[in-house]
């Protein structure tokens, strides 16, 4: 298990390079968040779960959406808003869906996610189901109110769900301590008498560990809030460039790199050795370079269908009135 984190870090980091190189190639439009410098926590949490849980994300999404199981092609071409993408181009960064997968999103709105993960639990607890709810945020969604009265809700009626707020330190631009009277995001589950716990979200194993812990726990009944702490390497989005940072900081991120740093435990452990490691990032490489090109040669949506999914079903007098077209015929 440990070699297979490392291999699942290495992948979400060549990925994400290549999704920023793509859109400074005006390859991807709209918003990209990349998950630079959260691989461990991607790794770990992402491994904690059954092949029947749910996970709901926020828009940092594509190496969750990886590390699920979904091929790295599809999640590329979702990303250049190409038919053969997950959602079929109609997603793009912030909105992948995988019903085989259970992977619920990508929400563009922050916290917007967290009220519908509440519901799936919901459902699941009606129907008496073993499956468990992950729903990720950002350190940020924590000040919104659908957060708190989210997790009122699972603990009052002991739904089967895992809040995990992903604390990179910044909401956007804002350090979490000019945000929050209590920067221990964990804590404030102790308001709804709801289990919590701290993790650094560098490690791997630390946060494969945790996430058992309150699967096992959501499972019970017993709704759980997890905080793992994992710095981003670069800006809010691929436009950002992060000058709210200063130098100093910027230099201690990266000399926390999680990649590199657990490439550097597991190789004094004797897991790794520098051949393993060259021969992994080669085909994470190798992966991902495939995974653009099959973007690339993935064809256009047509406009005819750009209506399509609006609905799950049809919709009396529903518009499809494309841009430039009459209201009225």
């Amino acid at each position: 298990m440990l070699l297979a984190f490392y291999r699942q870090m290495v992948l979400v980091r060549r990925f994400e390079e290549r999704a920023a190189r793509a859109y400074t190639e005006a390859k991807i439009g709209g918003y990209c968040h990349l998950n630079l410098g959260e691989e461990a926590t991607v790794a770990g949490l992402m491994a904690a779960l059954e092949p029947s849980d749910y996970v709901f994300t926020n828009y940092r999404e594509h190496g969750y959406a990886l590390a699920r199981g979904i091929a790295p092609e599809r999640v590329m071409a979702e990303l250049y808003g190409r038919t053969d993408g997950v959602s079929r181009g109609w997603g793009g960064s912030m909105h992948m869906f995988d019903v085989a997968s259970r992977f619920m999103g990508g929400y563009g709105i922050v916290g917007g996610q967290v009220p519908l993960a509440t519901g799936a639990a919901l459902a699941i607890d009606y129907r008496g189901g073993a499956e468990a709810v992950v729903c990720l945020m950002g350190d940020g969604t924590t000040n919104i109110g659908a957060f708190h009265e989210s997790l009122n809700i699972a603990a009052l009626w002991e739904l089967p769900i895992v809040y995990v707020v992903v604390n990179n330190g910044l909401g956007m631009g804002t350090p979490v301590e000019r945000s929050s009277a209590e920067p221990e995001l964990h804590k404030r589950a102790s308001a709804y008498r709801m289990a919590s716990a701290r993790v650094d979200g560098n490690d791997p194993v630390a946060v494969f560990d945790a996430a058992r812990v309150a699967l096992d726990s959501a499972r019970a009944g017993r709704p759980y809030l997890l905080e793992t702490v994992s710095g981003r390497l670069k800006g809010h989005s691929v436009v950002d460039p992060a000058r709210y940072r200063s130098r100093a900081e910027a230099e201690a991120l990266q000399a926390a790199d999680p990649v590199a740093a657990y490439a550097v435990r597991l190789h004094e452990q004797g897991v790794l050795t520098d051949d393993l490691i060259a021969g992994i990032d080669a085909e994470a490489t190798a992966i991902v370079a495939a995974a653009a090109r099959f973007a690339d040669e993935s064809p256009h949506p047509e406009v005819a269908t750009l209506f399509d999914y609006t609905y799950a079903t049809s919709v009396p007098n529903d518009s499809r009135r494309l841009p430039g077209e009459a209201l009225f015929a």
